[in-house]
């Protein structure tokens, strides 16, 4: 909600607040007053997933006060709505700016709320903090990030007792929860003798997770032959640092090679325009590492290590970069194949893809007889198929486009160290098959078809891109496309409509033609930006990519 932000900025230098934040308010209010407004306009959204903003000053940034309103109504609902007296909260943190300094915020207001906090003892990933939730039995679990975004932005994750981030109606009802935190006085700091206890985790779980990684693996005698296997890895500055690495020496291969420099734990991402795996420009200096070692293969994950991105040689020796529908489908294949020839497959079985992710899965899934689940972006609609088939069907793997991928039930969020270790013992099995990587997708393509996907962001910053991102979606809306591509559109889905679509509302819309091509638009629920998602099949499907792209990229 909007408000008058001179007076909300003014609140701030005349309340409780330290004299840096006091200081830093009084600078916006003398030399930029388009700062000001974007810092106070409103309140930063505690959305369905929780935070995530530019730091500094001000009620829409992430800063202390802000991570600590937050966590006060969280503590709040659960007190008000989980049976007993005996609450906990597993924390955990990236490598962002002040990620360690929110963490420990979150702590000790939980603390002070008679709620028990296991905490990491550093920086630890996403999946960790999934799988702590479920080793630890929590109520709720909390992640300190910003995932891939700028080196400018950090976050806050909520997470449920399943593992999984909080969905609906548990999402909407925190929500309201945190929103009545109008001011930082309504935050407890201090336990008056019912302090939950703060309890360091550390060695002891990641041995736990590592053991349970292992459990998945499927081809041990491939691994065995192929350990010699060269293998770059790099955490971008981020979460994966340790484990990554310790994991694959764990599955026996030798020759795991490092960049140095991305292995220094450091929130402003030094040696990369932005630590997102999904952008060509973030592997460069692990791709110059393969090339003077002869790696074949090279992994890379995003700052929390929840997202993962590959090179590999295509069959003239240069590295390529797979996206993640690639990476996606290859894993699903090699899986699937691999519990064919073990016997594991039955009718209980099944994997899940989003709504934008490449229906290749699909129809490698279909050639097993394994049931697809189709669901809206975000993993956190993938975690609950798993919640809610628990005792009925088993969940092999699933993925999203934007280079999340899980396997097994261990973790209910993307998990990008348990896709290291599958990624690398699938190299190790195409090797056995006398293929690399690069020929193993070439011969998936053979056998399905051609499938290609590309995803396209206009960033809209301010209040004036909120508008303007709202307006192109009611255009939209209003106007659909009659054709994409030269080919007539033969079907519109509008996610916002949850009785036509069975799956529950998105600002999300599809536009399909009558060759199965389709384009996807919804804005981004995390970033100041609104994402087209392009998808067509066929020999011309490059060329078809690249007419969509020009239709809608104006």
């Amino acid at each position: 909600m909007e408000k008058n932000y001179r007076e909300v900025a003014q609140s701030w230098l005349d309340g409780n607040y330290d004299q840096e934040t006091k200081a830093e308010v009084k600078r916006l209010m003398d030399t930029d007053p388009a700062g000001l407004e974007d810092a106070f306009y409103r309140n930063l959204e505690f959305g369905t997933g929780g935070l995530r903003g530019v730091m500094g000053v001000g009620t829409n940034r992430m800063n202390k006060y802000v991570v600590a309103m937050a966590t006060q109504g969280l503590a709040n609902y659960i007190l008000k709505n989980v049976p007993g007296d005996s609450h906990s909260v597993c924390v955990s943190f990236d490598s962002r700016n002040n990620s360690d300094a929110f963490a420990k915020i979150t702590a000790e207001v939980l603390s002070a709320n008679g709620i028990h906090v296991y905490i990491y003892d550093c920086l630890h990933p996403v999946p960790l903090l999934s799988y702590a939730v479920r080793k630890k039995h929590a109520t709720a679990g909390v992640m300190v990030t910003a995932s891939h975004n700028p080196k400018e932005y950090n976050g806050y994750k909520v997470y449920w007792s399943d593992g999984a981030q909080i969905i609906s109606p548990v999402d909407k009802d925190i929500v309201a929860e945190v929103n009545a935190i109008t001011d930082p006085s309504m935050v407890k700091y201090k336990a008056d003798g019912k302090e939950g206890g703060i309890e360091v985790m550390g060695d002891e779980m990641n041995n736990a997770y590592m053991d349970d990684v292992l459990t998945l693996m499927l081809s041990p005698e491939s691994r065995a032959r192929h350990k010699d296997i060269k293998i770059v890895y790099t955490p971008l500055h981020g979460s994966g640092v340790h484990i990554v690495p310790a994991i694959l020496k764990r599955l026996g291969f030798e020759n795991v090679y490092h960049v140095p420099e991305q292995d220094v734990s450091d929130g402003n991402f030094p040696t990369v325009k932005s630590p997102n795996p999904e952008e060509s420009s973030a592997l460069e200096m692990a791709v110059k590492v393969a090339d003077r070692e002869g790696a074949d293969l090279v992994l890379a994950t995003d700052p929390d290590a929840d997202r993962l991105g590959i090179a590999v040689r295509d069959n003239n020796g240069k590295m390529v970069l797979f996206n993640g529908n690639q990476t996606g489908a290859m894993l699903t294949s090699y899986i699937l194949t691999r519990w064919s020839e073990l016997g594991k497959i039955d009718s209980s079985k099944y994997v899940v893809k989003t709504i934008v992710t490449t229906e290749l899965i699909r129809a490698i899934a279909e050639k097993y007889g394994v049931k697809v689940y189709n669901v809206l972006t975000g993993f956190k609609y993938i975690a609950d198929i798993v919640r809610r088939n628990e005792g009925k069907g088993e969940f092999i793997c699933g993925g999203e486009e934007s280079y999340g991928f899980n396997i097994g039930e261990f973790v209910r969020d993307k998990d990008a160290p348990i896709s290291c270790a599958m990624v690398a013992e699938c190299a190790a099995w195409a090797a056995d098959q006398g293929l690399t990587l690069y020929q193993y997708l070439q011969n998936i393509y053979k056998e399905f078809g051609y499938y290609r996907e590309s995803l396209t962001s206009l960033v809209r910053k301010g209040k004036s891109g909120v508008e303007e991102i709202a307006k192109i979606m009611s255009d939209l809306r209003e106007t659909p496309p009659a054709e994409l591509a030269g080919s007539p559109v033969v079907k519109v889905i509008d996610y916002n409509k949850p009785e036509e679509t069975g799956l529950p509302k998105s600002n999300v819309l599809q536009f399909f033609n009558a060759e199965g091509d389709v384009v996807s638009v919804r804005p981004s629920g995390t970033e100041p930006k609104i994402k087209f998602y392009f998808g067509a099949k066929g020999d011309d499907a490059d060329a078809k990519i690249e007419k969509l792209r020009a239709q809608f990229i104006k």
